[in-house]
């Protein structure tokens, strides 16, 4: 696809990338940089049976299992801080086995989508060693052999091969993971599909450079010169984005550093309230989610001064005037 099919709407994005099954990663983490906008969306289109990946992410994953998408999900937290220890529809769907749950530390989770990136099929770490992640796996042998794109195994246990001493020195090998399609909220992108990511990165270069596809929904598009100026921030490159989307407070309510904070009012109220109970979720989602057409409309409902009271300082990346209590 050329640079110029490369911007699009939110709509056409994901009607083009994410399909019913598709092994999808989000970028972000916890209550950060999570793409909300694009999630919605996927609600909204009523995508189903997504095997979902992300090292920590909270909200995302938390709103796409409530929206009825998601069928497997590989992760090492799924959370939002204070707010959710562990999300309550994530929760929910697991215990009552609507859902297939494997996890695996962060640093493992970072180390399998670099596998992908690199086109090797595992690599090697001492994580977990001695702990129920190595006993606890998610998904039986039976789906695994009637599922190829399913690791015939969680991870593998082995002696290291260039071990000079007497004493026994394990390994843990964790296999790659290629998703079909990456998400990622950014600060700013080209119509080339370049991305500035700013703060901290997480995973979400080790996932874009995995991924088949990359979706990047971004606050906003600039002209490339402007990336210039900061090169060194630049770390996803056209060639790897399949879509480039403008959609501002696209990571709303959590947090975007240096545009936005967090939203602590909507946090508190979703967690535990509307999230914790059936009724009030199935509300929320027949209003903020089926009930909008699009972003700009949910932000209607949200309100403009209410936004505007969590724009960050400039200085500080954060909103230090924010009540978080």
């Amino acid at each position: 696809m050329g640079n110029a099919g490369k911007v699009m709407e939110l709509s056409e994005a994901v009607e083009r990338y994410v399909h019913d099954g598709a092994l999808i990663s989000f970028g972000g983490f916890s209550a950060t940089q999570c793409p909300l906008a694009a999630v919605h969306e996927i609600i909204r289109q009523r995508v189903r049976n997504l095997h979902a990946t992300s090292c920590s992410n909270g909200q995302a994953i938390d709103e796409l299992i409530g929206g009825g998408c998601v069928e497997r999900v590989d992760i090492a937290y799924g959370g939002t801080g204070r707010f959710a220890p562990t999300c309550f529809r994530f929760r929910r769907s697991a215990e009552k086995g609507e859902i297939a749950v494997e996890d695996y530390t962060n640093y493992q989770m970072t180390l399998r989508f670099m596998a992908g990136a690199m086109g090797v099929p595992f690599l090697p770490t001492y994580t977990s060693l001695g702990t129920d992640i190595v006993n606890k796996w998610g998904y039986s042998e039976e789906d695994r052999r009637e599922d190829p794109r399913l690791p015939p195994k969680k991870l593998v246990l082995m002696d290291n091969p260039f071990n000079r001493t007497e004493q026994v020195d394990r390994l843990v090998l964790v296999p790659a993971l290629q998703p079909d399609i990456t998400i990622l909220h950014a600060q700013k992108a080209d119509r080339c599909g370049n991305v500035q990511l700013l703060g901290l990165l997480y995973s979400d270069v080790e996932q874009a450079k995995a991924s088949k596809n990359v979706m990047i929904t971004c606050e906003q598009i600039v002209e490339t010169d402007d990336l210039r100026k900061d090169p060194d921030r630049n770390q996803i490159l056209s060639f790897q984005v399949s879509a480039v989307v403008e959609v501002p407070w696209g990571a709303y309510p959590t947090a975007l550093y240096r545009y936005y904070d967090y939203d602590p009012w909507f946090l508190r109220e979703f967690y535990p309230q509307v999230a914790k109970d059936d009724a009030q979720w199935e509300g929320y989602v027949a209003k903020y989610i089926h009930g909008v057409k699009n972003r700009a409309e949910f932000l209607e409902l949200i309100g403009r001064e209410r936004l505007e009271s969590l724009r960050a300082d400039e200085e500080v990346g954060y909103n230090p005037r924010l009540e978080r209590r």
